[in-house]
């Protein structure tokens, strides 16, 4: 057996091939892509019966590169950069770092340490497109809300009628009117009737006639004025905001739908679906990111863990604190967070435990991280045994006991 660090760059990779006694076999610098794997793949051969026996450290679990490592047959470690990092000052004290350094250091790791490391899980191809949609769709989110920050600062400056007139700025009713009328001059020329007819425009079925009158109203609300050159500027910037959040609405509706096409057609997921609080975008999320890989997680505990909902105890002497983890994968985090909050109106046996855990002194995030936890244990069950949630099930055991750190 040969254990193997590879230390990545964008356009290189540092190799350093070691033997099972910690014997330097070869190194080298290889160019990223098929040119690079295939000296990798001649550098090992010259040193290993088959496939089986190439150990390899690398501080990634994505991208072609690694895809093609894996599917050579090698046994794969993506070791996180901050293991790599403590393991680097358990064996010099200098400070001292380099690529060379790196690529043995990750070498000596995976033939002395795997035992503290997991290979890279086996996620269908199935699971790796929904991941890569499910963030791409939260990316271009997160994009959209950078924008109507933006254009909320600017409307603040000259427009402030525009602020009391919708609640929500990537709205399809605000993108349509100010559109139409990017400044209080223009707004104030805007009858009821053009109002009307851009709302419709914009897709709005119902209540038109009272929205237009509403939004007229509030445009026409007496504020304080930018001077004239300084609102001219103002409305030119307003008017490219709009149409960069227009673009962001159309493209995002674009992903949601073959987000869901790829989402509903795993074989998973209808157990996601089945649990509460969990809708077709979030289940996407959630499913993305644990992944399919069935072996991936041995126990429930684990799956917490990644999941960075478990408590983390720190104990030292007579000093003992349980705290929250913040090494964690934050999407997911996030997306069970709001799993959480969901579940509230739609599983008693939810909100009881919330409830319970609020009663003993905890606070709204506390008890929905607990509550979350304990979602996540229920969802590894589920999955282990390719069952749907049932409420009974789940919560019944609970209903008289009191609530614990989950």
């Amino acid at each position: 057996m040969i254990f193997v660090g590879d230390d990545w760059a964008e356009d290189h990779h540092d190799i350093h091939v070691m033997s099972a006694d910690g014997t330097r076999l070869a190194s080298r610098r290889l160019p990223e892509g098929l040119a690079g794997i295939s000296g990798f793949h001649e550098m090992v051969a010259s040193h290993a019966q088959a496939p089986a026996d190439v150990v390899v450290g690398i501080e990634t679990d994505r991208g072609l590169w690694v895809s093609a490592l894996l599917a050579a047959g090698y046994t794969v470690y993506a070791v996180n950069p901050l293991a790599a990092a403590r393991y680097r000052d358990r064996h010099h004290l200098s400070g001292a770092k380099s690529d060379t350094g790196d690529a043995k250091l990750l070498a000596d790791l995976v033939r002395t340490d795997r035992h503290n490391h997991r290979t890279i899980a086996g996620d269908s191809a199935d699971a790796d497109a929904i991941k890569v949609l499910a963030r791409g769709h939260q990316n271009l989110i997160w994009s959209r809300n950078r924008q109507t920050n933006a254009l909320r600062s600017a409307l603040r400056e000259y427009y402030p009628a525009a602020l009391d007139a919708f609640d929500s700025l990537h709205h399809s009713d605000a993108i349509a009117v100010l559109t139409c009328a990017a400044s209080p001059a223009e707004a104030a020329h805007l009858s009821a009737a053009a109002i009307r007819g851009v709302l419709k425009k914009s897709g709005r079925q119902r209540n038109i006639e009272s929205r237009a009158q509403e939004i007229r109203k509030a445009l026409r609300t007496e504020h304080l004025t930018a001077p004239p050159a300084v609102t001219t500027a103002y409305a030119a910037t307003t008017r490219s905001a709009v149409a960069l959040i227009a673009e962001l609405n159309r493209q995002i509706g674009d992903l949601e739908a073959e987000l869901t096409r790829h989402f509903e057609a795993h074989p998973d997921a209808g157990i996601y679906l089945s649990l509460p609080g969990l809708g077709v975008i979030l289940g996407a999320r959630v499913l993305g990111e644990f992944g399919d890989d069935s072996n991936r997680y041995t126990t429930a505990k684990s799956r917490k863990n990644y999941a960075g909902t478990s408590p983390l105890t720190i104990a030292s002497g007579k000093k003992r604190a349980v705290l929250a983890r913040h090494i964690r994968n934050r999407r997911l985090y996030d997306a069970i967070d709001q799993w959480a909050f969901c579940a509230l109106t739609q599983s008693p046996g939810a909100r009881a435990f919330y409830d319970q855990h609020r009663a003993a002194g905890d606070l709204h995030h506390q008890a929905l991280r607990a509550l979350g936890n304990r979602l996540v244990g229920i969802l590894h069950g589920c999955l282990r045994h390719h069952t749907e949630y049932d409420e009974h099930t789940a919560w019944a055991h609970r209903t008289a006991q009191q609530p614990t750190a989950a």
